[in-house]
């Protein structure tokens, strides 16, 4: 005989839940309009002062109000609830956003040093004095957009992702802001895609962890902070419990985990005491949503053509 038992999805309050995703779109929607402003300023202000630099974190800013708008139309659609064809939703919108803000960002980033490179050896005239306004104004609005959208950065995948992408476009205003300092008063010109290489360095770090992140969690990967081993000596340091198999952690999405096993209790009079303390266990690390099969005997041949 076998006996199931899966615990509840959301973890949290449905309304609570609700009133987080409209929390992140107002913060998004915030954001986009902030950035969309700055594309503009420093599109126009770039072509003007041949600056570099500002088409650099243009070109950022452009991949910037795409990755916004994504990620509001992942937090929107994202909260619908699930249906019998999508039982978990459309939770991992999200994480999908994050993936193409950080794989853009690096697509971009490529760019950005090939055509510095060829700056510093080939230097054009740059308008200092331009440059230097735009830049602040720049760097005024982000540290803005920046604010805005931090207090949710860390509990949402595709805020975070959205956050990403501002952080790097303040770094890019401070150092086309250095940049322009140098020309106004120094006139070195290299000083430009000198400063988009730097930049740019920095910000493809961020983006490589975002994507690298994303990719776990579309994988379906045991969360960085949660060890399977770890979780297994717990499940088997309950009483009643004498071995687990086929055990299984991973995020649904961002602030979502779940965790499926199956464990050999022989004696049926110990199955309810069994789950209860399973679920206990697993709120040690954070596992919100839980699935675990008890069985009295072992079942390692049919489990086995079942998942042949």
């Amino acid at each position: 005989m076998s006996f199931s038992h899966t615990g509840h999805l959301h973890g949290l309050d449905h309304d609570h839940g609700h009133d987080t995703g409209t929390d992140h779109a107002r913060r998004l929607r915030v954001a986009l309009f902030i950035t969309a402003l700055i594309l503009v300023a420093e599109v126009v202000g770039g072509f003007a002062a041949n600056s570099l630099a500002l088409l650099a974190d243009a070109g950022h800013m452009l991949t910037d109000v795409a990755a916004l708008g994504l990620s509001l139309f992942a937090s929107s659609f994202g909260s619908r609830p699930e249906t019998p064809k999508r039982t978990y939703g459309y939770r991992r919108l999200e994480i999908l956003a994050a993936f193409f803000n950080g794989a853009t960002l690096l697509l971009v980033s490529g760019f950005i040093v090939y055509e510095a490179v060829r700056r510093i050896t080939a230097p054009e005239p740059v308008g200092g004095t331009l440059m230097l306004i735009v830049a602040a104004i720049g760097l005024v609005a982000n540290v803005v957009a920046a604010r805005t959208l931090h207090p949710a950065s860390s509990g949402s995948l595709n805020v975070r992702g959205a956050y990403v992408h501002i952080l790097s476009d303040l770094l890019g205003s401070v150092g086309t802001l250095i940049a322009a300092l140098l020309i106004r008063f120094t006139g070195w010109l290299q000083a430009d895609p000198i400063a988009s290489i730097v930049v740019t360095l920095l910000v493809i770090r961020s983006a490589w962890l975002l994507v690298r992140e994303s990719v776990d969690v579309l994988l379906e990967s045991t969360p960085a902070n949660i060890s399977a081993g770890a979780v297994r000596t717990q499940l088997e340091a309950i009483p009643g419990v004498e071995s687990v198999h086929d055990l299984h952690v991973w995020s649904v999405t961002s602030g979502v985990v779940a965790m499926s096993a199956h464990a050999i209790v022989r004696e049926s009079e110990r199955h309810q005491h069994v789950l209860e303390h399973v679920h206990d266990a697993m709120r040690l690390f954070g596992i919100q949503h839980v699935t675990i099969q008890l069985e009295r005997r072992e079942m390692y041949e049919r489990e086995m053509h079942l998942h042949a």
